[in-house]
């Protein structure tokens, strides 16, 4: 059983699972490990860590009546209670004054669309999208206003598409092609935003606002170069402030054009800014930044970091969020990032999975129960190095004796059907 525990209960004989912070923090080039020597031990408890995990089943458990939280309740504690964070959002919006509905419950498990199915709808809206973003960065290149109702419309319908099954426009919007990447983000951060504001609790309003705003966020790029957008190679420092200057052209283009809301132009002026006060434009930091640019911080650098660019491959999706966790603190707001996590899953849609049983399987969906047993399709036997008959397991469901054992780099494998697998569509098909 894994069990997280503070530094201070550690002691030798246990097995270290893994450390609660950056990799930087810690003196091991490897995280697992049987604690046996007393200088590791002393190495340890001098670096910065104050948590870490282990594992009673290949070490040592901790003394009687030591506090420790199991798996379980570490997901419990994502629940945390974002009321302040959701008043704070009402604070902000024009439309503070007036009543403000109940906040959302999340739909029935039995009224969900089924994720085939939502797929299917998600591919087409996909494509709609990217064409609107187009026509919208064309106009704003131009000179000409955004044509807010027409982005209004389409913020609406990846909401109704989020609403019907969360994860599948999330999941589908990561499979851009580079040349895609700057239309289709716009799509796919829009969809973030909206599945974190529900899981924030917020009203109705502020949901279709965060989702407008993770729509409009990078219009600001439209003032960028096409060729420095999609530069495969290191930018020049000219070049990077062309880009660092997208959050206030972005902003200028909106306040002009004056159709939307203030949550939209703070979310698009300060999207790139960080908790720690080292972001851009304005080095805002800590309870400076807004609710939505918090939330925007978040929805912008997951669909960055896990999607192709001309530079560089994206990063798997579970593997994503390890690292993202890593920057919580000094990049993100440490609650806002919790409800992201619980929003899409520890192991979001896509990720590349090894079981107990030696099987590997890519998550297909999320599980009803838990965090960290999603329904998966597993396809591959490590044991015997052969492809094996496809078949959906859910790891949540009574009865089911295998569990996930650990992420895997889908790299390693380079398995080239790995995204039809759980899409049912060809690689890069959403647009």
């Amino acid at each position: 059983m894994l069990k997280r525990i503070q530094t201070r209960d550690l002691v030798l004989g246990m097995y270290v699972q893994e450390f609660c912070g950056s990799w930087m923090d810690h003196p091991f080039w490897r995280a697992k490990f049987l604690l046996k020597e007393p200088s590791d031990l002393a190495r340890i408890r001098a670096t910065s860590i104050t948590e870490l995990w282990i594992d009673t089943d290949r070490g040592q458990d901790v003394a009687a009546g030591t506090v420790t939280l199991t798996q379980e309740e570490v997901e419990a504690r994502i629940d945390t209670d974002f009321s302040d964070l959701a008043a704070m959002h009402a604070m902000e919006s024009t439309a503070a004054a007036k009543p403000r509905p109940a906040p959302m419950a999340p739909p029935c498990r039995n009224a969900l669309a089924s994720m085939q199915d939502e797929l299917r709808a998600a591919a087409a809206i996909c494509s709609r999208g990217k064409d609107a973003v187009i026509s919208m960065f064309s106009e704003a290149r131009m000179g000409r206003a955004v044509d807010a109702a027409q982005a209004q419309r389409l913020a609406q319908e990846i909401n109704d598409s989020v609403t019907r099954n969360p994860g599948a426009l999330i999941s589908l919007a990561r499979l851009k092609t580079a040349d895609d990447y700057t239309y289709l983000h716009s799509v796919a951060v829009c969809a973030l935003m909206v599945a974190l504001s529900r899981q924030l609790g917020l009203s109705e309003a502020h949901t279709r606002s965060a989702g407008l705003a993770g729509l409009l966020h990078d219009l600001g790029k439209a003032a960028v170069p096409i060729e420095v957008l999609n530069k495969p190679g290191k930018l020049t420092d000219e070049e990077f402030d062309m880009v660092r200057r997208h959050p206030v052209a972005g902003y200028e283009m909106l306040k002009e054009a004056g159709q939307v809301g203030a949550p939209v132009l703070d979310a698009c002026r300060h999207h790139h800014e960080k908790m720690d006060g080292t972001g851009y434009p304005d080095r805002l930091a800590g309870e400076k930044i807004s609710l939505i640019a918090r939330m925007a911080a978040v929805c912008d650098v997951y669909d960055a970091i896990t999607s192709d660019r001309a530079y560089k491959r994206g990063w798997d999706p579970s593997e994503s969020l390890r690292r993202m966790a890593e920057w919580t603190g000094g990049h993100f707001d440490a609650r806002v990032f919790q409800a992201f996590v619980k929003s899409i899953g520890i192991y979001p849609v896509g990720s590349l999975v090894r079981l107990v049983s030696g099987r590997l399987a890519v998550v297909t969906e999320q599980g009803s129960r838990s965090l960290v047993t999603p329904k998966v399709k597993v396809f591959y036997s490590t044991r015997s190095n052969l492809r094996i008959a496809p078949e959906i397991i859910d790891l949540g469901a009574v009865g089911c004796n295998d569990r996930i054992a650990a992420r895997e780099d889908p790299a390693k494998w380079n398995f080239p059907d790995l995204n039809a697998m759980w899409s049912g569509l060809p690689s890069h098909a959403p647009a």
